[in-house]
């Protein structure tokens, strides 16, 4: 849906925050740093080829990949935007093996943001779309200083998540448990311009996300449900077409606009990796939380991702997220029920 047009992401996360009284003002402006540091990794994704920012920075990460300049400069500003703003207590991101307290130098705020600074940044060299994904919750913990609870709290129980995408235009997409917003960046005035409103993901969709590559490595129950999937039957919008970018983030936002599922479940090709590649916090989680809210689901196949207790930072799950009925469908398959059980 297209709608208020010309209205900035500043005035409408205030006019949301009138919606509650009690409100402190605090949360909007911990989404209003995370929409600044968008609009500066935007700026420098957009450089790429024009100064030195692609290629291998000549480190790998926590997760043994390689790590892209770019990945250094997009962590870097996410921490920055983020430890000066008086909102948060602590950080965590992908490209840090441990969690990030703020010292007493900076106030501790209220709320702890994880995010994946760019996802899917092993395209950055080929212009391919990536992006940005974060997920915010509420300190629990007692007392003045944050711990590592904080940042250990199931996808429930976020009060955020969104995501930033850098493609043929750098929208973001969020949502704070009150409908999915997106915003389309203006680069004539620098702003965030709300042009999706209230986004819902169609119940069901015809198109498949998914790493076909690793077919040797699914169990029989994954390639059961892939060759249901190519099977004809109009009634049932099958064969499903097969889209699949290799960034989360864009295959997402493909399926949460037109439908449909994303999946890369566990697989046997890595045995250090064998409950799935994406991180639960970093990336599961707050897709899940967007999935919900625009009436789609995310599972790992047995349990709600929401409903997943991290045990650590760098916690992997397999993920099945889409539409609601598709995803209800893959899940049959994941837990060995016959497909005639089911009513598409």
């Amino acid at each position: 849906m297209m709608s208020h047009i010309g209205m900035t992401i500043n005035r409408h996360i205030m006019e949301q925050q009138r919606q509650f009284p009690e409100a402190t003002g605090e949360f909007s402006g911990l989404l209003t740093q995370i929409a600044l540091a968008a609009k500066v990794v935007s700026r420098q994704v957009n450089q790429a080829g024009l100064v030195d920012i692609l290629g291998r920075a000549g480190a790998k990460n926590v997760h043994g990949e390689d790590v892209m300049k770019l990945d250094v400069m997009a962590h870097q500003t996410m921490i920055e935007a983020l430890e000066y703003s008086e909102h948060v207590c602590a950080l965590a991101s992908e490209e840090s093996e441990e969690a990030i307290f703020l010292s007493s130098d900076f106030p501790c705020g209220p709320y702890v943001v994880l995010f994946d600074p760019l996802d899917g940044s092993s395209n950055i060299d080929t212009a391919v779309t990536i992006g940005t994904i974060f997920s915010v919750h509420r300190k629990i913990s007692p007392g003045a200083e944050a711990t590592l609870d904080d940042l250990l709290q199931p996808g429930y129980r976020q009060v955020a998540a969104g995501y930033v995408v850098y493609g043929s235009s750098t929208m973001l997409v969020y949502t704070t448990g009150t409908g999915v917003h997106g915003y389309t960046l203006a680069p004539t005035v620098g702003e965030f311009l709300l042009t999706r409103e209230h986004i819902q993901m169609p119940a069901q969709g015809n198109i498949i996300s998914v790493n076909s590559g690793n077919t040797p490595y699914w169990s029989d129950e994954v390639r059961q449900y892939m060759d249901y999937l190519c099977q004809d039957d109009p009634a049932s919008h099958r064969p499903y077409s097969m889209r699949y970018i290799g960034s989360l983030v864009a295959d997402f936002h493909r399926t949460l606009l037109k439908g449909g599922i994303f999946l890369y479940p566990a697989d046997n090709k890595d045995p250090k990796t064998p409950t799935g590649k994406l991180r639960l916090l970093y990336e599961a989680a707050p897709l899940a939380l967007i999935a919900r809210e625009a009436g789609g689901r995310a599972s790992t196949g047995t349990q709600d991702i929401l409903d997943v207790q991290p045990v650590e930072l760098h916690q992997r799950v397999p993920l099945i997220i889409g539409s609601r009925d598709d995803v209800t469908i893959a899940e049959q398959f994941m837990q060995g029920r016959h497909v005639a059980s089911v009513t598409a």
